[in-house]
């Protein structure tokens, strides 16, 4: 137990020295640490919502766009099924009325072939049911959501919009974002030290939905301007139009959406020098877009941005290769702001602030005075008493509990971990829990030395049997740590997340480092008595 070769002892020190060094930029002063980052990187630990302060926003989904969203959906693989089917099924009037999907279908005799077709449709891949199909007056088709399907697609919705959410806010360069969701449809967003809650919340309620879609040039200019389209188009908001009408007819299906992007840049148009925004598809959209400008030279396609067409350019030649311009009333910010959404993806479902506070740095920095004094007192408590009691093997316990503390910091740093008020009270509890292991320790040799035992077999003794105990009440606490991580949110996570590395840089410290100076120290004196 006390045999450390000389390996062992360099291992173990170099991992002392790397815990203290990653917990040094933490404790500099903010400009210190910031000149000090020229040089060397310093990770450090942030500081959560209740101690730096930040914005706090509560998204509530729309359902109502979702479930639209899905009839949409529908009806376009529907279109495109029925077209494939071998033989062709013919379908005509096609409502999206009450929330259902119906038609009917020309020729009654293919109403059986028709029902094969769309029960790949309405399954979902894990065997459950997303739509329920039936059949009124001998040919009429409908297609209702089933209540199964609503859940399951909101619950993907919400899960892709938290998703969106983090990436965009990591766009941003804002670190250790809290993201969690509330209930079925809400989200809530914690970001700490956000000076422009204002940027954020544009950020996060831009749904991002980009499409591509032929403009219906043989729509009625009237009625356009009235908000009226043909069968088979639709009306759709258009500031710019060149014609001076707000609004422009296009083409409800058939065009190409923006989930098949890869690439989105800010850049500058070559011909204007204003600002836009370049985008590249993957090989399928590349494809798509490809074959799309392919068959329709000449004609104009709108570019439509979140339910707006931003541009609706003609299409004088092929375009080949994936990769087209946006470009429109950008300015600098508003393009890279684009950017951002475009490549960390659209929402899936639009999303509505329903609660918005700021929380200042005040309080958060009278929590982090209380904190550390509290920090303060414990310890220096706990190395007055250890001392007192124990002494020598005192000293190594408090030399292990100063180090411990530092190699928290150093973890957590590390980590890029962030600091939570609960944090500070993990913090503080494992303070006060580190040299629960040197107590178990010491008092083991006392009995070891009262039993009659050498001095070097009762430290080995001290040791061993005290590890078994020590390992055992900390396994507990780790898993309790674990399952509070697990289960829990926002400030509950902080503190477990503090706790388990509390645990387990203080066994490390009080058992192994100990041991390790102690065996040192018996090898060089080679002691015969031993007071403790």
């Amino acid at each position: 137990m006390l045999d450390f070769p000389r390996w062992r002892v360099w291992m173990l020190t170099s991992v002392l020295i790397l815990g203290v060094l990653f917990a040094i930029p933490s404790l500099l002063p903010t400009q210190m640490r910031t000149q000090l980052a020229q040089f060397v990187p310093t990770p450090t630990i942030n500081l959560g919502l209740d101690l730096a302060g930040g914005s706090h926003i509560l998204l509530e989904a729309d359902t109502t766009q979702l479930a639209e969203t899905r009839l949409e959906t529908l009806e376009d693989s529907v279109r495109t099924a029925m077209r494939r089917a071998e033989p062709q099924i013919a379908i005509s009037d096609v409502s999206r009325a009450n929330g259902q999907l119906s038609f009917n279908v020309t020729d009654v005799s293919k109403v059986d072939a028709a029902r094969e077709v769309l029960i790949p449709l309405a399954n979902n891949t894990t065997g459950g049911r997303d739509w329920n199909i039936g059949v009124n007056d001998g040919n009429r088709m409908i297609l209702s959501p089933a209540s199964a399907g609503n859940e399951t697609a909101l619950d993907q919705a919400m899960d892709t919009a938290k998703d969106v959410i983090d990436r965009r806010i990591n766009a941003l360069g804002t670190l250790e974002p809290t993201i969690i969701r509330q209930g079925d449809n809400r989200i809530v967003v914690q970001v700490p030290g956000l000076d422009d809650p204002a940027a954020l919340k544009a950020l996060i309620g831009k749904t991002a939905k980009l499409e591509f879609k032929l403009v219906d040039e043989q729509a009625d200019p009237d009625q356009t301007a009235l908000g009226k389209a043909r069968v088979g188009s639709q009306v759709l908001p258009y500031p710019d139009n060149p014609s001076g009408l707000p609004y422009i007819a296009v083409r409800r299906l058939g065009g190409i959406s923006g989930d098949k992007l890869v690439k989105a840049d800010p850049t500058f148009d070559q011909q204007t020098n204003e600002p836009a925004v370049t985008i590249q598809f993957d090989s399928e959209g590349g494809q798509r877009f490809a074959r799309m400008t392919q068959q329709n030279v000449n004609k104009l396609f709108a570019i439509v941005l979140d339910g707006q067409v931003i541009s609706a350019p003609q299409i004088r030649e092929p375009i080949f290769g994936g990769i087209s311009q946006i470009s429109g009333s950008f300015t600098t910010e508003s393009a890279n702001a684009l950017s951002i959404s475009l490549r960390s993806g659209a929402l899936p479902v639009d999303l509505k602030i329903v609660e918005e506070r700021s929380v200042g740095p005040d309080l958060g920095a009278d929590s982090i005075r209380r904190g550390i004094l509290a920090a303060v007192i414990g310890t220096t408590a706990i190395l007055v008493l250890m001392f007192l009691v124990y002494g020598r093997f005192g000293m190594y316990a408090n030399f292990a509990l100063v180090i411990n503390v530092l190699m928290i910091l150093g973890v957590m740093s590390f980590a890029n971990a962030t600091l939570t008020l609960p944090g500070i009270a993990g913090f503080v509890l494992t303070i006060g829990a580190a040299v629960d292991a040197n107590v178990l320790i010491n008092e083991r040799i006392r009995e070891e030395l009262k039993r009659g035992r050498r001095v070097v077999q009762a430290i080995e003794f001290g040791y061993k049997e005290a590890s078994r105990a020590i390992f055992d009440a900390n396994s507990t606490n780790v898993i309790a740590a674990v399952l509070l991580f697990i289960f829990g949110s926002g400030p509950i996570r902080g503190f477990a997340v503090v706790l388990m590395i509390g645990i387990v840089t203080s066994v490390f410290t009080a058992v192994t480092i100990t041991r390790m100076w102690v065996s040192r120290w018996v090898k060089r004196t080679r002691p015969t008595e031993l007071t403790i």
